[in-house]
C-alpha cells in the first residue's frame, strides 16, 4: 500500500479515473462507503471509492464512538437488528481487538423511574444470550457507588452492570479503507460527484470535479462504471435526485460534549434515561478524555453547511450528567470541546426522532445503488446487502460469507512498551511494524493530555492522504475533539512533525491554519447564545 498522499501518486490515480470502466464506484468515504469497498475489493472486483470531503468527514467521525449491539433496539421490539448488531459486535472484537475494546456500562436504578430493574435486566439476559456470554449482573447501591465514586441520582436502589465496545470512529474507517486498498482498490478524497451519467434509463457512469486546492482544484472527467453506490449517508437523497427519486431521508442530529477526563473521572460507562424525556443518554471514559452524548433532533440546516450543536443541547446533557452526579456540578464552562453529525434516518413517519427507525435501507433505483440508514456496527453486512444488488449490474458472481475483514497483526517489536504496541496495532493493523520502524523514542511518547502517540502526525502527514489540517487534527489523529483550542498550542511541534511530509509552503500553512482556527471556533467550540431561528427550542 503505497502513500495516499503523495501528490504523484493522487496525479496517477486522477488519470485512471476515465481510462477503464469500473466494475464498481462507491460515492462516499464514511463507514458504509469504506465497508463496501472493502467487501467488493476483497472478491476482485474493480473499485473506485469518491469522497468529496475526507474520508471519514460527515457521520463517520462524529458519531457516539460506541460499537454496541443495539440494547436500545431490543427495547422496541427489533429483535432482527439487535441480534445482528451483537454478532458483529462481537466480530469486530475478535477481529481488531485493540480498536474496537470492551466497555463496562453501568444503568443506575432509581424509585420510580423507567425502566424498572427486572424489565431492564430480563432485557440484558436475551442481550447477553445473543452474544453467547453472561455479562450483565447487579450492583446494590455501596458496589455501585464504588465502581462510579459520586453517581447519586435520587432514589438510587442499586445498578445493573453490562458490556458493550467502543472505538475510534474515523479510525475504524481508515482501517477498513486501508483493507480495500490492500486488495486492489482506488481511494480518493476530495473529489466530488456532480451529476450521473445515464443510458437508456440506466445509470452508467458519473461526472466528478477534483476539488484538492495542491492539484488546480476544478478538473473534471467522465467516469464510466457498470455498478454505482450511492453510500453518501444524509446526504443520500441529493444523488438520488438524478434519476428522479424522491427524498427518503429524515436528517438527525446528534450532538456530543467533550469534557477533561480530571473534571468527570469514570471508569465505567454510565448509561441513563434523561430525566426530562426519558431518552437514553450516556457518559464515558475516551481517549483521556470523558465523552457526553448524544442528543436526536431534526437537522433542519443545510447538510452541507457543518453541524453545530446548539445552546439548548449543551444544557441537555449537562443536566443528565448533574441528575446522575449532582455534586460535580458541571458547567458549560468545563466543556473542552463539542461536535455534531447528522445521522441517516429513513424517515418512517414516526413523531418523535428518537422514535425513527436505524434499520438500513438499500435500494436499486435505475441502477444506482443507495445504501443509506443503519449503523455503525452492522456495516459488513450493509454491504453485503449492497453488493448483492450491485452483482447483476457488474455481471459478476456474489456470495454473502464471513471470510475475515482485517488482515491479522504481526507481532510488534517487543521493546516498546505494551500501551505503545497497542496503539500502534489499533490504528495501523497489519502495517502497524512497517510504519512505527523508524519510530525514535520522543516519537512514541504520548501527547501531553492525551492517548495520542506523536508519531501518529508523522504517519499520518505521509501516508494518509492529509490534504488540510483539519484532516490531520480531527480525523487521522483527534487532537482537535481532546485538547483545548483544538490543539492550536502544540502547532509548533505538529508542524515541525509534518512539514517534511506535507511539503507545504509559507503561504499554505498559513492558509491552512487560518482555516482550521475559524473551523474550531465556529464548529468544535461552546455555540453563542445568541438566538438562532433555525435552532430546535430543546433536545
Amino acid at each position: 500500500m503505497g502513500d495516499l498522499t503523495a501528490p504523484a501518486q493522487r496525479a496517477q490515480a486522477l488519470g485512471q479515473l476515465a481510462e477503464r470502466e469500473w466494475d464498481l464506484v462507491v460515492i462516499g468515504g464514511g463507514i458504509t462507503g469504506a465497508g463496501v469497498a472493502q467487501q467488493a475489493a476483497r472478491r476482485g472486483w474493480s473499485v473506485l471509492l469518491l469522497e468529496q470531503r475526507d474520508f471519514a468527514w460527515g457521520t463517520s467521525s462524529r458519531s457516539s464512538k460506541l460499537v454496541h449491539g443495539g440494547l436500545r433496539y431490543l427495547k422496541e421490539g427489533d429483535i432482527r437488528t439487535t441480534l445482528h448488531s451483537v454478532r458483529e459486535r462481537q466480530r469486530l472484537m475478535t477481529e481488531a481487538p485493540e480498536l474496537i475494546e470492551p466497555q463496562s456500562f453501568l444503568f443506575a436504578n432509581c424509585a420510580g423511574r423507567k425502566p424498572g430493574r427486572w424489565l431492564f435486566q430480563t432485557g440484558l439476559t436475551v442481550y447477553d444470550l445473543m452474544a453467547g456470554q453472561r455479562s450483565h449482573y447487579w450492583a446494590n447501591l455501596s458496589t455501585a457507588q464504588t465502581l462510579a465514586p459520586g453517581l447519586k441520582p435520587r432514589h438510587m436502589r442499586g445498578a445493573l452492570v453490562f458490556s458493550d465496545a467502543k472505538t475510534d470512529d474515523a479510525r475504524l474507517v481508515w482501517r477498513v479503507l486501508m483493507e480495500a486498498r490492500r486488495d486492489g482498490a482506488v481511494l480518493l478524497n476530495y473529489v466530488a460527484a456532480r451529476g450521473l451519467q445515464l443510458a437508456t434509463g440506466r445509470v452508467t457512469g458519473l461526472d466528478v470535479e477534483d476539488l484538492d486546492v495542491t492539484s488546480g482544484s476544478g478538473q473534471r472527467y467522465a467516469v464510466r462504471a457498470k455498478a454505482v453506490i450511492n453510500a453518501t449517508g444524509a446526504w443520500a437523497d441529493h444523488l438520488r435526485a438524478g434519476v428522479g427519486a424522491r427524498p427518503m431521508l429524515r436528517p438527525l442530529r446528534g450532538s456530543h460534549l467533550v469534557v477533561p477526563f480530571w473534571r468527570l473521572p469514570v471508569a465505567q460507562s454510565i448509561s441513563l434515561m434523561h430525566p426530562r424525556d426519558g431518552r437514553p443518554v450516556f457518559l464515558y471514559p475516551w481517549e483521556g478524555a470523558t465523552l457526553i452524548g448524544t442528543t436526536d433532533l431534526d437537522h433542519r440546516s443545510d447538510l452541507n453547511v457543518e453541524a453545530n450543536i446548539t445552546p439548548a443541547e449543551v444544557d441537555y446533557l449537562i443536566e443528565a450528567v448533574n441528575d446522575q452526579f449532582p455534586a460535580t456540578n458541571l458547567t458549560a464552562t468545563d466543556v473542552s470541546a463539542c461536535y455534531a453529525g447528522v445521522r441517516p434516518v429513513v424517515d418512517d413517519g414516526q413523531g418523535a426522532a428518537s422514535q425513527a427507525t436505524r434499520d438500513h435501507v438499500v435500494l436499486d433505483e435505475s441502477g444506482l445503488i443507495t445504501l443509506t440508514g443503519g449503523k455503525l456496527t452492522t456495516f459488513r453486512l450493509m454491504a453485503q446487502d449492497a453488493l448483492a444488488l450491485a452483482a447483476p449490474h457488474v455481471g459478476k458472481p456474489f456470495a454473502r460469507d464471513d471470510a475475515l475483514m482485517f488482515t491479522p497483526t504481526p507481532p510488534l517489536n517487543p521493546r516498546w512498551s505494551a500501551a505503545v504496541r497497542h496503539r500502534l496495532a489499533a490504528r495501523y493493523g497489519y502495517r502497524g511494524a512497517d510504519l512505527a520502524t523508524d519510530a525514535t523514542e520522543t516519537e512514541l511518547q504520548t501527547i501531553p493530555g492525551t492517548h495520542t502517540l506523536w508519531l501518529e502526525l508523522a504517519i499520518a502527514a505521509r501516508h494518509e492522504a492529509v490534504l488540510h489540517l483539519d484532516d490531520l487534527l480531527l480525523r487521522r489523529t483527534r487532537l482537535g475533539l481532546l485538547l483545548p483550542r483544538g490543539a492550536l498550542d502544540h502547532l509548533p511541534r505538529i508542524r515541525d512533525l509534518c512539514e517534511p511530509h506535507l511539503q507545504w509552503s509559507e503561504a499554505r500553512w498559513a492558509t491552512e491554519i487560518a482555516r482550521y482556527q475559524a473551523l474550531i471556533a465556529a464548529h468544535y467550540q461552546l455555540p453563542s447564545t445568541q438566538h438562532d431561528p433555525l435552532r430546535d427550542p430543546a433536545p
